[in-house]
């Protein structure tokens, strides 16, 4: 009989396995053996938990997407005001957590699928309409127009990601302090540019 509990905690190592793998051997040849290797369990484990690689792949994705959203709301639940509250986001898109060696190279991986594997283009559309919806409604708190506050989310969006992809492939990491500052000082120019702020 399984023990009451072991589920998660199964779910957990296999996922923390995962990253751990494709960061040691990339995304094409981190196979469910070298993840069960890194979690110490049987690969027939992998499909009792998850049935299969796939899915498996997209539980993990799925579960970065969980910690990213989980800082999002923690720095969203601090703040008021509507920039201190754009800054959280930015904030939690850069979070240490987020640019780890490990959690960069499980990203990098994943982004790279997401034309090939409808699962991760789900959730990766996830992520933006939720990254895109949350700068909008903050952008909306300041007073701007409609039209201005997509431009200005889809902006601060782009912004975030590319400085993210950018630092993530330049090989000398993440400068976490610098990203947040640049993304954080583009879009005050472009709300001074507006008249706000």
């Amino acid at each position: 009989m399984p023990k009451v509990g072991l589920q998660p905690i199964r779910r957990r190592q296999l996922i923390s396995a995962t990253i751990e793998a494709i960061h040691a051997y990339g995304y094409d040849e981190t196979t469910m053996a070298r993840i069960a290797a890194r979690a110490g369990l049987s690969p027939g484990i992998i499909t009792h938990y998850f049935g299969g690689k796939d899915e498996l792949l997209e539980a993990t994705m799925r579960s970065l997407l969980t910690d990213f959203q989980r800082l999002v709301v923690k720095g969203l639940q601090e703040r008021t005001e509507p920039m201190d509250r754009i800054s959280a986001i930015v904030s939690a898109s850069f979070d240490e957590t987020q640019c780890t060696p490990q959690v960069v190279a499980a990203w990098l991986a994943f982004w790279a699928q997401v034309p090939h594997h409808p699962g991760l283009a789900r959730l990766q559309r996830t992520y933006r309409l939720r990254l895109h919806s949350n700068l909008r409604r903050e952008l909306g708190r300041l007073g701007l127009p409609p039209e201005s506050r997509e431009e200005l989310a889809e902006l601060t969006g782009g912004l975030i990601d590319g400085i993210w992809m950018r630092s993530a492939l330049s090989g000398t990491g993440l400068d976490t302090v610098r990203a947040r500052r640049t993304v954080l000082g583009s879009l005050r120019l472009h709300l001074a540019a507006l008249g706000v702020g």
